[in-house]
């Protein structure tokens, strides 16, 4: 009787799983062959577009999901990219996200998006998830060789995003970091600051590394001896442990600091937080110029300083690079470098008259 009452409730049917639609039934519910509503569907090969409008009807009135994974044996495109960032908290991150996820949206790709949290061992196996899954290519910003080691082994067309591993064949975009530091540390020099800290959160990369070669070219050029006492390079622990000890320790070594050079977004929100909390106003103890262009930088006051990034583009044009990957097959890898911009605010000013 129990049993009964179940099923004449519904909840025992209300909890078995759906049967999976298939194409055949798309198509005979659109009145089509099956390798029409598969073209229909597919994107490949010629339909008559209110032959396709009806298929696509069909297949939304059934629920119809196309198998990914059958289609990827039959030797065809899964129609899946992956995307590998390190942090999603930080707007460039995401900025970087929407532009790979409009272009590839547009060119008829899903996009499958990995956070590792700056970890290598996360991008590994975030890596790992892309190949079993048959990513028909992915997007990274390295935080190791490990990930992009792994997807080059698999065959699978890599464009690295802001960081180079080194790896050979991979595609990469990037910002040319060191043109655009020298503008940002030259600015601060043009206004007659000479003791300038520099705060960067990596130089193991070629992003950071080409950092640090912009404020030490530009101090060269302005006769200013180069002391890596005023550098602090926080190894990619910024957001987490900077606000500590790192920073402060660098202001007090340096007491004589007019300015300083943030070298990313998250490394400018630490330098400014310290300052205000040591009671330092902005600019007229110390100016601050960031690497990096964040909408919270126009909603303080002053607004900051700061080199500007192309983030939705690099991000556009990365994904734009891979599918022309994709569509040619081989070949040489190939590099693209995008030029920032200095965007000059209230935060940069000339140097305090000390007596």
């Amino acid at each position: 009787m129990a049993k009964q009452g179940a099923a004449g409730s519904g909840g025992g049917a209300s909890r078995r799983r759906r049967a999976r639609v298939t194409l055949h039934e798309v198509a005979q519910e659109a009145g089509t062959s099956r390798s029409t509503a598969s073209r229909a569907l597919g994107g490949h090969g010629y339909v008559a577009g209110h032959i396709k409008e009806r298929v696509r009807q069909a297949a939304d009135r059934l629920g119809y999901v196309p198998d990914v994974s059958a289609r990827t044996l039959k030797g065809r495109s899964s129609k899946v990219i992956g995307l590998l960032v390190s942090d999603l908290r930080n707007q460039f991150y995401a900025q970087l996200a929407a532009g790979v996820e409009q272009t590839l949206s547009d060119a008829g790709y899903q996009v499958v998006l990995v956070d590792d949290h700056g970890s290598e061992e996360r991008a590994a196996d975030g890596a790992r998830a892309f190949v079993a899954m048959r990513a028909d290519g992915v997007l990274l910003a390295p935080v190791g060789r490990t990930a992009t080691e792994l997807l080059a082994e698999h065959g699978t067309p890599v464009v690295e995003v802001d960081r180079r591993s080194g790896v050979r064949g991979c595609d990469a975009v990037a910002i040319d970091s060191e043109n655009g530091a020298r503008d940002a540390v030259e600015h601060l020099l043009g206004l007659g600051h000479r003791e300038i800290a520099a705060v960067v959160d990596e130089t193991e990369w070629a992003t950071g590394k080409d950092r640090v070669k912009g404020y030490r070219a530009a101090l060269r050029h302005a006769g200013v001896p180069y002391a890596r006492r005023r550098v602090l390079d926080l190894g990619l622990r910024g957001r987490d442990s900077a606000a500590g000890d790192e920073l402060p320790a660098l202001l007090d070594a340096n007491p004589g600091t007019t300015a300083v050079f943030a070298a990313n977004n998250v490394v400018a929100e630490l330098v400014w937080q310290e300052l205000n909390r040591r009671g330092l106003t902005v600019p007229g103890d110390c100016s601050v110029v960031s690497f990096d262009d964040e909408t919270w930088m126009r909603m303080v006051e002053p607004q900051l300083t700061a080199v500007r990034q192309p983030v939705f583009e690099m991000g556009s044009r990365a994904a734009a690079l891979l599918l022309e990957r994709l569509r040619r097959g081989g070949g040489r890898a190939e590099t693209l470098i995008l030029q920032p911009e200095l965007v000059v605010r209230g935060s940069t000013s000339r140097p305090p008259q000390r007596g």
